[in-house]
């Protein structure tokens, strides 16, 4: 299944028909969009338990409450301090956990402003450059690599092929662990192709390829594997202790989440496809306190200084124009993070598609507004309930 990063996902417009439509019709059969279920009370932090603003948010996600569905978990920031942070739903089918504040997503792309700190904080350490070309870290790669610089791949502006195009049809009758591709597998075949789709820094175009072969140059100037660098220079620090970039049978996620899908017949686990175990582009798992965690240190810059961070909020110029968001719109891009604004409102943000999960990521920067929503199900979309969610704290 390929992730957000072909631009293959649900548009914005039709997330919120989907929930304007389970709003006002409670009835809807199982294998419908947002089955009811039997009523499963939101846990919230003391500080949300009351007021009209988390009543209201509350509504919004009603229809997942459940005791026998997935579901997501919710977070409102508003200057620092945590004023919404509820789950609904449970983590799998079978043991029926209920989805809480500790609940770890796979973030899919939504790993990708993480992958880009990691080669921003090599950068401030003096190890790497924006300018490097994708040949001075791998001297073996095609000559078109020398055209391809690292910031370049940051903003998606590099031309990669994407691999999701490159890799053969997956036999269904082969367990998908089996035949998984991996980041070096993804190397590989980049250095098997010709060119570029473009000429690099001459068009955008969304790719996971770039950030994969991120992940590979963390692993490459660090001298350390990607998911111990960003446990050892992100996760640690800001005391992330249950986010881990997965790498199965290496770590394990703990208090896990496992997605699904809706069929005709019910509720289906669908938790891993063949393009599930790369790292750089969507290898991530976490859970609303550690984000919570995550966007303080973005706050407070805890990592990178506000110089150091000035690249990925700086949005990428290309000739043509050619960004765009995840519903086709004119959009802005930095490092690891859309920056287009809504309603006005300057905002960091991400969307995160992979088997069975979604994600977004809202950070209202002049606001001092945080939204997040996880979800282990691939019926929603969360970026146009997080938007809802938003307009309520923010200023008309």
């Amino acid at each position: 299944m390929k992730r957000i990063g072909t631009m293959r996902f649900m548009s914005l417009t039709a997330g919120l028909l989907v929930l304007a439509t389970c709003l006002a019709t409670p009835g809807l059969k199982p294998e419908e969009t947002w089955p009811p279920h039997a009523a499963l009370k939101g846990r919230s932090s003391p500080v949300a338990a009351n007021g009209k603003n988390s009543d209201a948010v509350d509504a919004i996600f009603a229809p997942l409450k459940s005791a026998d569905a997935p579901g997501a978990a919710v977070l409102v920031k508003k200057a620092g301090t945590v004023v919404f942070e509820r789950g609904y739903g449970v983590s799998d089918l079978r043991t029926r956990h209920k989805i809480d504040e500790r609940t770890n997503f796979r973030l899919a792309s939504c790993t990708k402003q993480f992958t880009a700190t990691a080669i921003m904080l090599l950068v401030q350490d003096g190890k790497l450059h924006y300018e490097d070309r994708l040949t001075d870290i791998f001297p073996d790669f095609p000559e078109y690599g020398k055209a391809i610089t690292m910031r370049n791949l940051l903003n998606h502006t590099s031309g990669l092929l994407d691999y999701e195009d490159l890799m053969p049809q997956s036999d269904p009758n082969v367990q998908v662990e089996k035949i998984q591709i991996h980041d070096d597998g993804v190397l590989n075949w980049l250095k098997q192709q010709k060119m570029t789709k473009f000429v690099p820094g001459t068009h955008w175009e969304y790719s996971n390829s770039a950030y994969v072969v991120l992940g590979l140059v963390v692993a490459k100037v660090s001298g350390k594997p990607f998911d111990e660098f960003l446990h050892q220079r992100i996760f640690a620090p800001l005391q992330m202790t249950n986010t881990v970039a997965y790498i199965r049978g290496k770590n394990a996620v703990t208090n896990r989440a496992y997605g699904h899908s809706q069929t005709s017949a019910g509720w289906e686990q669908t938790d891993q496809s063949p393009t599930s175990a790369t790292l750089g582009d969507g290898g991530v798992y976490s859970s609303l306190t550690d984000l919570s965690k995550w966007d303080d240190a973005l706050q407070q810059h805890t990592l990178l200084s506000a110089k150091d961070m000035e690249p990925a909020i700086t949005s990428v110029k290309v000739p043509d124009n050619s960004v765009r968001g995840p519903d086709g719109s004119p959009a802005e891009y930095g490092f690891g993070w859309f920056l287009n604004p809504y309603k006005q409102h300057p905002r960091m943000w991400h969307y995160g598609e992979t088997m069975g999960f979604r994600s977004n990521i809202q950070r209202f920067t002049e606001d001092g507004l945080t939204i997040i929503v996880l979800c282990n199900r691939a019926d929603l979309d969360p970026g146009s309930v997080g938007v809802k969610a938003a307009d309520l704290y923010l200023a008309p």
